[in-house]
């Protein structure tokens, strides 16, 4: 079954410094019906302005990964970590026992846009944790790359649940295949471009929620990029 979730249906904000779209109840935007979905509790789609942005916050016990589309941000955090991620980086902190940290625009005049995810992850207090990394073009490019997984094969950033995080950009007029295997499911997230999925039209915000499908048919109308996490079943998934 695959259930679309359309960009103009998600949760939406704009603070002029911040333009935020949740496709997930999140701070004053809350859907009982969209609360998340298997371990997935976030996707922000961020557009922050130019010499702004988030403050230091508390975070705990959640696996937050930052996933860059344009400009540059800047991270510190109380661990002693401090970085500007740009386009092509991915970014993991582990929140753990709980940490502070701060994301603001590195340019004084150019917007940043990125996806803010958050993972429940497998067991509370875990140690904090940081670390970022920068995955090409040509890795992505007609080809599923692996983003984020619990055994940080393949120089993926590691993540403390059983969730591999994938991503593609896939160039007009090419295709790709996902095969899911039993006991999972997934959830795939259109950055950009305009694609089928199993013949259905996802354009850049959408997104597509899949359970009891075994295998995922992509096809790129315009050049897209994507996210596929491939994620547990349905069933509840407390920590431990």
């Amino acid at each position: 079954m695959i259930t679309l979730r359309k960009s103009q249906d998600r949760g939406h904000a704009n603070h002029g410094w911040l333009d935020s779209y949740h496709s997930f109840s999140f701070s004053e935007y809350f859907d009982p019906a969209h609360m998340q979905y298997s371990v997935l509790r976030v996707i922000n789609e961020d557009k922050v302005a130019g010499g702004t942005g988030f403050g230091m916050h508390p975070h705990r016990d959640m696996e937050i990964i930052t996933y860059m589309l344009a400009g540059e941000l800047r991270h510190q955090d109380s661990m002693g970590n401090g970085s500007v991620i740009a386009a092509g980086d991915v970014q993991r902190m582990t929140a753990g026992t709980g940490v502070r940290h701060s994301e603001t625009n590195a340019s004084a005049d150019n917007e940043v846009h990125l996806l803010q995810i958050w993972l429940i992850p497998a067991q509370i207090g875990l140690p904090p944790s940081y670390e970022d990394k920068h995955i090409s073009d040509a890795r992505k490019r007609n080809r599923w790359c692996l983003i984020a997984s619990p055994d940080a094969r393949s120089d993926s950033l590691m993540i403390h649940q059983d969730v591999e995080l994938w991503a593609t950009i896939l160039q007009e007029n090419n295709a790709l295949e996902y095969v899911l295997q039993p006991e999972r499911c997934a959830y795939l997230h259109v950055a950009r471009g305009q694609l089928t999925l199993n013949g259905q039209v996802l354009t850049a915000g959408d997104a597509a929620m899949i359970s009891a499908e075994q295998k995922l048919e992509i096809q790129a109308q315009l050049e897209s990029e994507l996210l596929l996490f491939d994620l547990p079943e349905l069933a509840d998934t407390p920590l431990q």
